[in-house]
């Protein structure tokens, strides 16, 4: 089918990655009814929520996941959840739904983790910390930013719906401010620690654990065998910048 020349081409305006996917979906739904339950019967948060102190007195294991599903308020929720469906919809495009829900819960996790080992440093940053209760899929949703930055680097995110930034150098904004809050120690009711605990664990599972972590440290050790073989036994690779030594 032939369009004539003249013709203005047509264009497509939308907000945001489309239509919801599965676990995002799941997700979504999971914070909003705890949410809800946590509204209505406020007494859980306590134990839902995590704090360091009932992880490591009284054994509460589960709080470093069901953490990740309770939020302080409404803003709070929303703005977590707005992120999820902007950042995390087109990354389980491309990861599919079981590699999407598995890194998000890790990164969650190892947000709750780093709290965890901050919490037992000695002095005021870890006796704050120790009876403080976190709450809220920050974490994991930082962890998403990385992992869009790593996966679409050069597209835009608009900070305060306004100024255009690319998502590699947004994430390092946000990675900054994460790890500046962190360390002065202002935590002004914002788990920074969480959040820069999210970026961390989501980059380490990216760029080195991902997959089988054994399977990882054993092709590093190959590869530096390998490295030292060549060196010992003067063994080159060849190719057109090669033809004066020898190849074998």
């Amino acid at each position: 089918m032939r369009y004539s020349s003249s013709a203005p081409p047509s264009v497509i305006y939308r907000f945001g990655p489309g239509p919801v996917t599965l676990v995002v979906k799941a997700l979504i739904w999971a914070n909003v009814l705890l949410f809800v339950l946590s509204w209505l019967v406020p007494g859980i948060v306590p134990w839902l929520g995590l704090q360091p102190a009932a992880v490591f007195s009284r054994l509460f294991v589960w709080q470093p996941v069901t953490y990740m599903f309770v939020h302080a308020g409404v803003f709070h929720i929303l703005f977590n959840m707005l992120a999820l469906w902007m950042f995390g919809v087109e990354l389980e495009r491309r990861w599919g739904s079981r590699f999407f829900l598995k890194y998000y819960l890790i990164t969650g996790v190892g947000a709750a983790v780093t709290t965890l080992a901050l919490a037992i440093l000695p002095g005021l940053v870890g006796a704050a910390m120790h009876d403080a209760v976190t709450v809220g899929a920050s974490g994991a949703i930082y962890g998403l930013l990385l992992a869009y930055g790593l996966s679409f680097p050069d597209r835009p995110i608009y900070v305060w719906a306004l100024f255009p930034v690319p998502a590699r150098y947004f994430v390092m904004i946000m990675g900054a401010i994460a790890f500046m809050s962190s360390v002065g120690g202002d935590r002004g009711g914002v788990a920074n620690s969480a959040h820069l605990g999210g970026l961390v664990v989501g980059y380490l599972y990216l760029r080195v654990w991902r997959g089988n972590p054994l399977d990882a440290i054993k092709y590093r050790y190959v590869k530096f065998r390998m490295n030292r073989l060549r060196r010992k036994f003067d063994v080159h690779p060849g190719g057109r910048s090669d033809w004066d030594r020898r190849v074998h």
